[in-house]
This record gives structure tokens, C-alpha cells and sequence, in this order.
């Protein structure tokens, strides 16, 4: 869909201001003209945007929907009003899983979400989230930033019209909640537990049935039966949730998702309309928004454990090593089968294993081994 040509600005000359014809929008945003006299020009005609933004999340919710909110505020701030987001939590505009289309096809501008809930239309976008047994929020960034993974995203998002950044970070998520305990693979078959991305499908290999579902549904779906465990985000915002109120067993560590980035991702089109400052503006936005949200979840998730653990009984558990040793292997078959969907798909595997591998290498021996030794754990 050919979206937009905007006039941004004409200056006008002469006594009498002239006018000038601003070339219009289709429905996904609007774009107003004004006249602003100025000591350096009698008038100058700007074009104002207005955007929408629809999100996975539901309205407000901490960390998560409070993130996009920021995101549109300080595009917002940053260019002085010439460019507004107007923010749709999940099902205001579209539902969750429906973001990608709506703004791929121009329906809406941009949207905020997890691009690994869009590994249906290309398992590529996995990779720029989180996979299994994959990147650290800090090893992630490198790639992205440094690594070529902003140049594989750019050409795996150009096919559907998109342009996305990382705009935020959960860092190291929990295993999840359990209606019983974990103490081997045998207890894992069958189970219905929602878990989207690669994640679900390792646990498939394993025996149980992955559902995806957006974070509106999920506690609905625990409460009713309808799924028997789930993984959220962390203790800040599965507190939120109330997991709680209807399962009491909480398994740690993650394999899913060792630091799951999130990303702000507008129509093409769009973003290629706005102007190079605005451009600028919202990839600098969203750097600052990926860092605030990594720091934010590390500073709230410990407190909020500790309300998880005191107030509402919660039972933490470990996965046994078995448990953990089966996680391994199947992420090991199921990302080598997620390598050979595509050619891209198998490059975005490669750069992704070959920065990992760098970063595992300086990791070991550096904050990996400082925190072993500041816990006493030199071994």
C-alpha cells in the first residue's frame, strides 16, 4: 500500500502569505497545517503528524504498557509536537495479534510488541526478541547495535513494509507457573502451557502442548483450566497479572528468554515520510526507552519476588538438571530447524550464533566471572 506525500514546509515570501496545498493522508493518521510567524520568515507552513500506535499489551500495564506510553511521549517532546503518537492498548484499535498486519498494511502507524509473536509469518523475528538458551539483554544489544543485527531486522521487516527498533528490555525472565511441580521431562508431556516464540515450540519437542497467547488472556485462561502453566515476563509483572491468586508454583531459571527485547516497529512508508531529525528523534526515543525498561524490571523484580514470597505463599522452585539438560538439547534441534526455513532466516541464525559465541567467550571471563566470584562461587 503506497502510504503518504506530505509537503512538511514551504517558506512564503511577500506581503500576502500564500497557500499552499498539503498533500493528504490516508486513515491511518492526519496531518494538519499551520501558519507560524517566525523573526526569520513572515509564515512558514508545517505539517504536524499524528500517528497511531497499537500495542500487544494491555492498557497501562506496568513496564510494558507504560513503556510505549513513554515512547510516544518523548517522540512527542523531542520534536517540539511535530510528531504525536496516539497509544491503543490491546483490542482498543486492533487486537494483540494483530498489530503486525494493521501496521504493515497501513492500518495503523507503528506498533509496540514482541516481534517473536510474529514467527508465523517468518521465524527471523524470533531472533530479535529472544530464542532459547540465546542472548543476555546486554549480548543482544551488541549484536543489534554493533553486530549487524539492525541491517538482517532492516531487510526481514522491508518485506513487510516495517522498519523496527528495540525500545525496551525485560532482561533474564522466570521459567513460569506451574499447577504442580516440575521434577522431571516426563512431568512436562501433556501439559498445556502457554509460551510463545521458540520457546513453545522446545517445549513440543518435549511433549507439551505450547499455546500463544497474548497477556490480556492469559490469566483467564490459567484460572479456567484452560492451560495448566504459563511464563509471563518476571516478578514485577506477574504480580501485576495475579498469578498468584490461582497457581503457586514459580520455576526458576528461564531458558526461554535470557533477555527479551521488545520493539517499537512503524509502516515504512511512514517512518521513510517523516523527515531525517524526526527520524533521528525516534531512534534515539527508542534506544533510551530499551535501557530505562532494562534498568526499571532489574530494579522492581527483586522487591516485587520478595512480595510474591512473603505476602501470597508462593512456592519458588528450581528445575532440576534433568529438567534443564532436556531444555538444552531440544533448543539445540529446534534452532537448527528454525535456521533452515528461509535464506534469511539461515543468515539471521548465523550472525546471531556467530555474535553469540563472541560474547560468550568475553562473558566468561568477565562478568560472568565476577559475579561467581562475588557470590563465592569461583567454581
Amino acid at each position: 500500500m503506497k502510504r503518504r506525500d506530505f509537503l512538511t514546509g514551504a517558506a512564503v515570501t511577500g506581503a500576502a502569505a500564500a497557500t499552499l496545498a498539503v498533500a493528504g493522508c490516508d486513515n491511518a493518521s492526519t496531518t494538519t497545517a499551520s501558519t507560524e510567524t517566525t523573526l526569520a520568515s513572515p509564515a512558514i507552513l508545517t505539517g504536524k503528524r499524528r500517528l497511531k500506535m497499537v500495542t500487544t499489551w494491555q492498557k497501562n500495564f506496568p513496564g510494558l504498557g507504560t513503556s510505549a506510553e513513554r515512547v510516544a511521549k518523548r517522540i512527542e517532546d523531542a520534536t517540539d509536537g511535530q510528531v504525536s503518537i496516539k497509544v491503543y492498548a490491546a483490542g482498543e484499535l486492533v487486537p494483540a495479534f494483530e498489530c503486525f498486519d494493521a501496521v504493515s498494511t497501513g492500518t495503523a502507524d507503528c506498533y509496540n510488541g514482541a516481534e517473536y509473536y510474529w514467527q508465523g509469518k517468518s521465524v527471523g523475528f524470533s531472533f530479535f526478541t529472544a530464542v532459547p538458551f540465546g542472548m543476555t539483554a546486554n549480548e543482544l544489544t551488541a549484536w543489534i547495535y554493533h553486530g549487524g543485527g539492525q541491517e538482517l531486522w532492516d531487510e526481514l521487516s522491508a518485506q513487510f513494509n516495517l522498519k523496527g527498533f528495540l525500545s525496551a528490555n525485560t532482561g533474564v525472565q522466570m521459567g513460569g507457573w506451574f499447577n504442580k511441580r516440575i521434577e522431571s521431562l516426563e512431568d512436562l508431556k501433556g501439559l498445556k502451557i502457554r509460551m510463545p516464540g521458540l520457546g513453545g515450540e522446545v517445549l513440543r519437542q518435549l511433549g507439551a502442548a505450547a499455546v500463544s497467547l497474548p497477556g490480556p488472556d492469559i490469566y483467564q485462561a490459567l484460572q479456567t483450566g484452560a492451560i495448566d502453566a504459563t511464563e509471563w515476563v518476571g516478578p514485577w509483572n506477574d504480580l501485576a497479572q495475579g498469578f498468584y491468586k490461582v497457581t503457586k508454583y514459580y520455576y526458576w531459571p528461564g531458558f526461554h528468554e535470557p533477555g527479551a527485547a521488545l520493539a517499537t516497529v512503524f509502516n515504512k512508508d511512514v517512518f521513510e515520510s517523516l523527515t531525517k531529525s524526526q527520524q533521528g528523534i525516534i531512534q534515539n526515543v527508542c534506544h533510551t526507552e530499551h535501557d530505562y525498561t532494562l534498568a526499571e524490571f532489574n530494579h522492581n523484580n527483586s522487591a516485587a519476588l520478595d512480595t510474591l514470597l512473603r505476602d501470597h505463599g508462593v512456592i519458588l522452585e528450581k528445575f532440576s538438571d534433568e529438567v534443564f539438560a532436556g531444555f538444552r538439547k531440544a533448543s539445540a534441534t529446534v534452532l537448527e530447524e528454525a535456521s533452515k526455513e528461509s535464506e534469511i532466516a539461515g543468515r539471521i541464525y548465523k550472525s546471531f550464533r556467530e555474535n553469540l559465541d563472541n560474547s560468550i567467550r568475553w562473558t566468561r571471563i568477565s562478568e560472568e566471572a565476577y559475579v561467581n566470584m562475588r557470590t563465592g562461587n569461583e567454581g
